[in-house]
């Protein structure tokens, strides 16, 4: 599918734009999965300022999405329409230690580097990111955790950009946090992290990183094309007990695949579309549904048209 190129339209009014837009850019590269259609504009902004310069600028009626790493995320096939907004770690990958055990942490870091910097610096409780394979961004945007922590536990303040084009900075009891959820406004796109650790031994943090990545290693198809865990876990429940019991290990629908290794993962065996994917997903929420009674929800985004 190709959209309409309103890329020159929206560039006349904003002279002073600083960062690379492009119309019709393909969205798969982008994204662990790698499927899905094209952005109708893909905006790569140069730093905040650029940010909330074209977002003050662009017209309310045209619809904006946010990609990460594309980790935990499916773009649908037949693209997405409006602006589709990627920070790049150009402008959004500081990573600053500052007193009192503190990192700042631009949005477009990935988890991982951001727990390794924390290790470095002698700083404890960020180690859990070393599990979660997307960047701060989303981190910030569903409460991120793995092994034991939560982006709630360590997090001062958000800071990102609304809409309005207007910069605003979130206390943690002001994100709304719960699992895998965050009740700061939607349109709020996050640009940087301020965390609070503890002090800690550098060699120890670095081990209890490396448990983790062995962990990781030995249960989740970590090498597959992937999306992460596609379900949150149900109140009291493990999303992928539920899932085996429903007889979904190994089920296939196109080029889509449920792990075999870990049955709350989906795997892109090579040529799946998105629609594969997201069809073996429905049918796995059917099956869960008819043979449990629950209702599991997707953690995996999806955005655009099929």
């Amino acid at each position: 599918m190709t959209f309409p190129d309103i890329s020159a339209d929206i560039t006349a009014t904003m002279p002073q734009l600083r960062g690379r837009i492009t119309a019709n850019e393909p969205l798969a590269p982008y994204t662990w999965f790698r499927v899905g259609g094209p952005a109708q504009i893909l905006f790569m902004p140069a730093d905040e300022a650029d940010l909330a310069y074209f977002l003050a600028r662009l017209p309310r009626e045209i619809p904006v999405s946010v990609v990460g790493l594309g980790s935990n995320l499916i773009v649908r096939d037949g693209g997405v329409e409006g602006v589709v907004i990627r920070l790049s770690a150009k402008g959004f990958g500081e990573i600053v230690v500052e007193d009192g055990c503190r990192l700042r942490v631009g949005a477009a870091v990935p988890d991982v580097k951001a727990a390794r910097a924390a290790a470095e610096a002698g700083v404890d409780g960020l180690a859990f990111y070393r599990g979660i394979p997307g960047a701060i961004g989303g981190a910030l945007r569903m409460n991120a955790g793995a092994h034991g922590g939560e982006t709630k536990d360590a997090l001062i303040e958000a800071r990102g950009v609304d809409r309005a084009g207007d910069v605003r900075v979130f206390g943690v009891a002001d994100m709304g946090y719960s699992y895998r959820h965050c009740s700061a406004p939607d349109d709020v796109i996050f640009t940087q992290a301020l965390y609070q650790g503890r002090p800690g031994d550098p060699a120890t943090i670095i081990a209890e990183m490396d448990r983790i990545t062995a962990a990781r290693e030995a249960s989740q198809p970590i090498k597959e094309k992937t999306g992460g865990s596609t379900f949150k876990n149900p109140d009291g429940r493990k999303a992928w007990q539920l899932i085996d019991a429903a007889g979904c290990r190994g089920l296939v629908v196109g080029d889509a695949q449920v792990s075999e290794m870990h049955c709350n993962f989906l795997i892109n065996r090579g040529r799946a579309s998105a629609a594969d994917i997201e069809a073996l997903g429905e049918e796995v929420r059917r099956r869960v549904r008819e043979t449990s009674g629950v209702e599991l929800h997707w953690e995996i985004k999806r955005i655009g048209v099929a």
